[in-house]
């Protein structure tokens, strides 16, 4: 049996997970993290769930092919329907969607939260979806990571109990996140500045309507917000 090899960004998630945590890890397409924690021996019992019935069923294979059906239960269901009050979860991972996805999974399963006390997310875009999430529902932010694999830049946010107000500054760019200003931090903000600016040039000669000046303010405000942090 072969260990399960990961990508360094759900490598870094499962970082995150707690020995002997519980864990549902919603979207899990191929159970490819479950059966990582599991081979590790970092957690006993996993949940899998997934919404679309082809991965599902590569999840149940690839567990299977594993000889870890007594420790990780696929289930097909749509978000956090995947957790069982009995299954005694206490973490949740979601990895590889956007962040507007994301929230919209935690706000419409949070009745399944009640014994969750970790919640580990990797947006591919729109982290502040995630943070104004969690401090509308009392979870804060207990670590952020910032990693760049393939070209491509992503987050890790670390959610727990918690009540934070946290600033505009800190829900665009992350409150952990803009104080540790690492350089892949600095490239992808100072890279998301620039495409903020062509599109503010891009829409400054189009007619005034509400809709365009409400935009402009919306990327004036981002430009300078982002340019304080990085002091551009």
């Amino acid at each position: 049996m072969l260990n399960i090899q990961l990508s360094e960004r759900l490598h870094k998630v499962a970082s995150f997970v707690r020995e002997g945590a519980i864990v549902a890890d919603i979207g899990s397409d191929h159970a490819y993290l479950p059966v990582y924690l599991v081979q590790q021996g970092k957690v006993e019992k996993a949940i899998a769930g997934e919404v679309v019935v082809g991965p599902f069923e590569s999840a149940v294979k690839n567990v299977k092919r594993h000889g870890l059906t007594s420790s990780i239960t696929v289930r097909l269901a749509s978000g956090l329907a995947a957790i069982e009050e009995s299954d005694g979860v206490d973490t949740v991972t979601i990895a590889g969607m956007g962040g507007s996805l994301i929230a919209s999974i935690l706000e419409e399963g949070k009745h399944s939260l009640g014994k969750v006390r970790r919640i580990i997310t990797q947006p591919n875009i729109h982290a502040q979806a995630i943070r104004e999430w969690a401090t509308i529902n009392g979870w804060m932010l207990s670590n952020e990571h910032i990693l760049k694999e393939d070209g491509k830049i992503y987050e890790i946010l670390v959610l727990e109990r918690g009540q934070v107000v946290y600033d505009e500054r800190a829900l665009l760019l992350g409150p952990i996140l803009m104080k540790e200003k690492s350089p892949i931090f600095l490239e992808k903000w100072t890279n998301e500045c620039a495409q903020l600016k062509d599109v503010l040039r891009s829409i400054e000669e189009a007619i005034e309507t509400a809709e365009i000046i409400k935009k402009k303010e919306q990327l004036m405000r981002r430009i300078r917000i982002v340019g304080e942090v990085l002091k551009l």
